[in-house]
């Protein structure tokens, strides 16, 4: 799926570029008032993607997960400086820039480089640090591998979407492996998936630093200024906030507040962030990854239902024109959601739809998946409809019921008990589903064990803890599903 997940954003992308006005930018440059907009909404939304330390990464401060680092700070400045409340949301890196584009986040503070390419799309501030790149590789690899080019014949990786990736794949003959998430990359590499991992030199020293069998060495890219610096983006046309901002990156930058404050503080947090790293010690998160999972699945069981009954209905409504078209609406739907992944209707619904009314991401994720699951519970009632013998039908009808009460007291009770199984299924799997929208920011299980993974330096164990609550979770509904199927057998 992750290698997939470039392929699922340009969809994204492609598809709300069609439902954005053409005149919209050149409005928003023409009529630029996005400073006063966010002194007037009183709060600054900063986009990051916390698995990148010493920029931003998750840390235990007093018993609770946190987001710090450099790049925090500065974000915590640049709301000081506008007298506004900073608001930080956390998402995979890749998906930053549509949530930018889309309203979704007032900028982006997560050691983006201001490329040519991405400058196009996005205003940038002045650089607020200049880095490079380094990559690191398993301790025992040492003596094998020297820079880049050590890499002939092996496999090196990179967090999709960066600059150190597209070095990767143009600078070296090593095959390139990308995936959303620097935590995620370094279990890969322990893992001997792939060979090392190119990174940005203060995320590459804090690796090494936490993790005694991780060496780092250098990279050796041949990189522009640009791709080895560190920006804010704002959305195309915000000149006005863009310049203000500029003021507090200036300041930072001749202060030397980086490299003298914010540098040492992230430092910190890294040092006290492994002391305890045993799994019962974020017993908290991982309550808090239930709580969600169980959320999004009996919220999106129970709509995902309501929504499969008025499909299956409609797709079963014959008769006059109108029917048939509404007929041929419902054939159409549960044909498109069955067709496209979930994960590009979890961003569609989030991002797209975020263009005209700012849902949550919690909200984004019920939405998204509700109407996923109703085109299949669709088909499990529709199926469970024609199951049912025509002469209940015909013996209702003769009774005087109508159509509706037919369908409502002897059709659809029968139909459910035979498909009760297919429901069963359906909602173990949205169990296991519901993981998919953590790459929208939602704190489900998922998102809550990369969390510990960043916080701990261990990529195993958190992700044996999940599997095993995963278990627990489908093996228990599984059983009260069971439980419920025989009463209906008995009845």
């Amino acid at each position: 799926m992750k290698k997939r997940f470039g392929w699922f954003l340009a969809i994204i992308v492609a598809l709300i570029m069609t439902v954005v006005p053409l005149g919209q930018t050149q409005h928003a440059q023409a009529a630029d008032n996005s400073l006063e907009q966010i002194q007037k909404k009183g709060v600054l939304v900063m986009g990051t993607s916390p698995d990148y330390p010493p920029y931003e990464f998750q840390a235990t401060v007093n018993g609770k997960s946190k987001t710090v680092g450099m790049d925090v700070q500065i974000g915590k400045q640049v709301a000081k400086d506008l007298g506004v409340k900073l608001k930080i949301k956390s998402m995979s890196f890749d998906s930053l820039l549509v949530a930018l584009q889309t309203g979704k986040v007032d900028m982006i503070i997560s050691g983006m480089n201001p490329t040519p390419s991405r400058r196009k799309n996005v205003d940038f501030t002045h650089v607020y640090y200049q880095g490079g790149y380094d990559i690191v590789i398993n301790k025992t690899d040492k003596g094998k591998y020297k820079n880049k080019n050590s890499f002939k014949n092996g496999t090196l990786g990179a967090q999709t979407g960066t600059t150190q990736y597209n070095a990767v794949k143009n600078q070296t003959t090593a095959k390139a492996k990308g995936m959303t998430s620097q935590s995620d990359l370094i279990l890969a590499l322990q893992s001997h998936k792939v060979d090392g991992v190119a990174m940005e030199k203060p995320s590459a020293e804090a690796y090494v630093a936490n993790n005694k069998s991780l060496v780092a060495i250098p990279s050796d890219f041949n990189m522009s200024s640009s791709a080895t610096s560190s920006a804010i983006a704002f959305r195309k046309g915000s000149t006005s906030l863009v310049n203000k901002v500029n003021k507090t990156v200036d300041r930072i930058k001749k202060q030397n507040l980086v490299k003298k404050q914010y540098l040492p503080a992230a430092g910190k947090y890294l040092k006290t962030n492994t002391v305890n790293t045993s799994m019962g010690h974020y017993w908290k998160a991982f309550a808090t990854g239930i709580e969600y999972t169980l959320i999004i699945t009996v919220c999106s069981v129970f709509f995902g239902f309501i929504i499969g009954i008025l499909l299956a209905l409609a797709r079963m409504a014959k008769g006059n024109p109108l029917k048939t078209a509404i007929r041929w609406l419902a054939t159409a739907y549960v044909e498109f959601i069955r067709g496209t992944p979930m994960m590009v209707q979890v961003m569609f619904v989030y991002f797209g739809l975020g263009l005209f009314v700012n849902l949550p991401a919690l909200t984004s994720g019920i939405i998204a998946i509700s109407l996923n699951s109703g085109a299949y519970v669709a088909e499990y009632i529709r199926g469970g409809i024609n199951s049912v013998d025509v002469g209940q039908t015909e013996a209702a009808r003769s009774l005087g019921m109508s159509n509706g009460e037919t369908m409502r007291y002897v059709v659809l009770p029968q139909a459910l008990k035979n498909i009760w199984p297919s429901l069963g299924n359906e909602f173990i799997t949205l169990i296991k589903d519901s993981s998919i929208v953590s790459i929208i920011g939602v704190t489900e299980l998922i998102y809550q064990s990369n969390i510990v993974r960043s916080d701990t330096y261990r990529g195993v164990a958190p992700i044996v803890v999940i599997m095993v609550l995963y278990f627990i979770l489908t093996f228990t509904a599984s059983r009260i599903l069971n439980y419920f199927e025989r009463r209906m057998q008995h009845d």
